[in-house]
């Protein structure tokens, strides 16, 4: 199994990630390992991740927008005005701010489903205020993942219901007939894992102060104190701002095109003034500045998950995993939400994984006895292990984006590493129980 070209490939990018190597650089250079192990040879490899980088490129397009439409709204003062207001709400309690920002991340995912559009636009402006109450941001980015992942893993409303819906899709196209009721109805435990690691996160490992370095120290303006009093009252500019963030989002959510809903929001800004015209090139620099780098990780990231498919070396690895597991369900159970942590760690997405799952864990898991309740908690918890911890996740490039404005925020220590710990761990116990018990 360890000469597995899959296993190489991400074993490869994980350790160049945790060496501080570029994620950019980590993803292409594994991909290459994966490609070459495989038999495909250098050239062939670079081809087929070059073709599969178009697997993201709606996902990058809307990112460099979203990151301009941030940029915007933050010129206006009105994501300034709406921290202001959170401080004040919490009172310098910082276990307050942090459970804020769980329920905001939360609520992107099933009844606002914007994922992670709110982040440039509401993170950047508290990074004043966590400093102020020393905050550990690792507490944060752990709050910020759970609140991307947990409600789709568990709640099939939103993203939640595209992913109960991909399970119940993919299990029927692989044999086994199941209804979306079912699905929800086994995958709330996997999501009671991630509460448990959440509750771990913030109470008790990163719960003591850690000190940063003021924005002002790091040459970032507008630093947001929660003991700021002053009167903020909103302008035409802030009322203007408010409705093209609004029209963006209506925009995604009735036509479904978030880079269509982002330009409409800065177009909107522009035409009433709250934004100059010639200002619109530094909204576009801005937008790159902010969120560039995630959308060619994401970009990177659809390459390395064709060339992973191409190789065919994950039916390998669940048939080499298959004749290790003998009639133990729980080493079974092990073995295949093992298989699909390395799976889903490389291509980084949940969602793009379901179908590679399904194809192999539906006539496996029937020939090891499971019942089909027991596979949905197999194929959705190894799904769901792709979107905390990994380097190319956007659940984790988001809110590194978010919380590394002033460049005191690491994407692979203080993202990946908490996230990877405090859920996925938990995940992998809580779906290994689930696949025991249903």
């Amino acid at each position: 199994m360890l000469t597995n070209p899959v296993v190489i490939s991400v074993l490869v990018m994980l350790g160049l990630s945790l060496l501080n190597l570029n994620v950019i650089l980590a993803l292409l250079v594994a991909a290459l390992v994966g490609g070459t192990v495989s038999g495909m040879g250098l050239n062939e490899t670079m081809s087929v991740l070059i073709n599969g980088m178009g697997g993201n490129a709606e996902t990058a397009l809307s990112y460099i927008l979203l990151g301009a439409l941030a940029v915007a709204v933050q010129k206006t003062g009105l994501a300034t005005i709406l921290a202001k207001k959170i401080a004040r709400v919490i009172k310098g309690k910082k276990m307050i701010l942090v459970g804020i920002i769980a329920v905001v991340a939360s609520f992107s995912q099933n009844l606002i489903p914007v994922h992670i559009a709110f982040i440039p636009i509401l993170i950047p402006p508290l990074i004043g205020v966590m400093n102020k109450l020393k905050i550990d941001r690792r507490a944060v980015a752990s709050a910020l993942t759970f609140g991307l992942k947990a409600p789709y893993v568990a709640i099939p409303v939103g993203f939640g219901l595209i992913f109960h819906n991909i399970i119940r899709d993919e299990m029927a196209a692989n044999g086994l007939e199941i209804t979306t009721s079912s699905v929800s109805s086994v995958m709330w435990l996997p999501g009671l894992g991630m509460v448990v690691g959440l509750l771990v996160a913030i109470l008790i490992t990163y719960r003591n102060p850690r000190e940063y370095k003021s924005l002002q120290e790091t040459g970032i303006e507008g630093e947001v104190s929660e003991d700021n009093q002053e009167k903020l009252g909103l302008e035409t500019k802030h009322y203007v701002a408010l409705v093209g963030a609004l029209s963006a989002l209506v925009v995604q959510l009735t036509i479904g095109s978030l880079p269509l809903g982002a330009i409409i929001g800065i177009a909107i800004m522009v035409i009433f003034r709250a934004i100059k015209w010639e200002n619109i090139d530094d909204l576009i620099n801005g937008g790159i500045g902010l969120m560039g780098f995630i959308a060619f990780v994401m970009l990177i990231a659809s390459g390395y998950g064709a060339v992973i498919r191409e190789t065919g070396a994950v039916a390998q690895l669940v048939q080499s995993a298959s004749n290790a597991i003998g009639s133990n369900q729980l080493m079974a159970s092990t073995i295949l939400i093992g298989v699909g942590l390395i799976v889903t760690m490389g291509i980084g997405t949940s969602f793009g994984t379901i179908p590679i799952l399904a194809t192999i864990y539906v006539p496996l898991g029937l020939e090891l006895g499971y019942g089909p309740l027991a596979i949905v908690v197999l194929i959705g918890t190894a799904a769901a292990l792709g979107d905390a911890g990994s380097p190319a996740s956007d659940s984790t490039l988001g809110p590194t984006a978010g919380l590394n404005v002033d460049g005191q925020h690491d994407h692979i220590w203080d993202t990946c590493v908490p996230t990877f710990l405090h859920f996925n761990i938990p995940l992998m116990i809580f779906g290994i129980i689930g696949s025991l018990i249903f």
